[in-house]
């Protein structure tokens, strides 16, 4: 099982990096050196507990932006219903398509696949929705809707350690 695996191949992040995650997503760009003060202990623990949590995708460290002010013209979600026995398949092509930048198991009514895309063009769509996912085997069906406007994006949610 998957989970078993990142447990045995991964340390599961303490109140040390989950203090350090949490002065990330406050400020990304804060410096090693800022961490290690803000929480007493040298930059090179900061460094290499970094470099860890990076290596273990615990974290990513990029600039998030907000597509539409960047000029996409079509940001949005996709549920795909799916047939469960073709999941490995259908993941593996999903991972190689560009315009999609998340994509998540998922339950509900029916066992799916949600994923959010940007696309440039109402073209880019098209070519999206009927020229790679619904060719892919074992796509049921796609359900598709639009994001309008951004209400609320924070990532600065903490870690599940907090309060503890």
């Amino acid at each position: 099982m998957e989970t078993n695996k990142f447990k045995k191949n991964n340390k599961i992040p303490d109140l040390v990096d989950c203090e350090i995650i949490k002065l990330l997503q406050k400020d990304g760009r804060i410096p090693n050196t800022d961490i290690a003060k803000k929480m007493g202990i040298s930059e090179g623990t900061v460094r290499t507990r970094l470099n860890r949590l990076i290596k273990n995708e615990t974290i990513q460290i990029v600039a998030v932006s907000n597509p539409i002010k960047l000029g996409f013209k079509i940001v949005g979600q996709i549920r795909m219903h799916i047939d469960i026995g073709k999941k490995e398949d259908i993941v593996k092509k999903l991972k190689e398509i560009k315009a999609l930048w998340f994509v998540v198991q998922t339950t509900g009514a029916t066992t799916g696949i949600e994923a959010e895309f940007i696309v440039k063009s109402l073209a880019d769509f098209n070519t999206l929705i009927f020229e790679q996912i619904s060719k892919i085997e074992g796509v049921i069906k796609i359900d598709t809707s639009l994001i309008l406007d951004f209400i609320k994006r924070r990532y600065d949610w903490g870690t599940a350690l907090d309060g503890e």
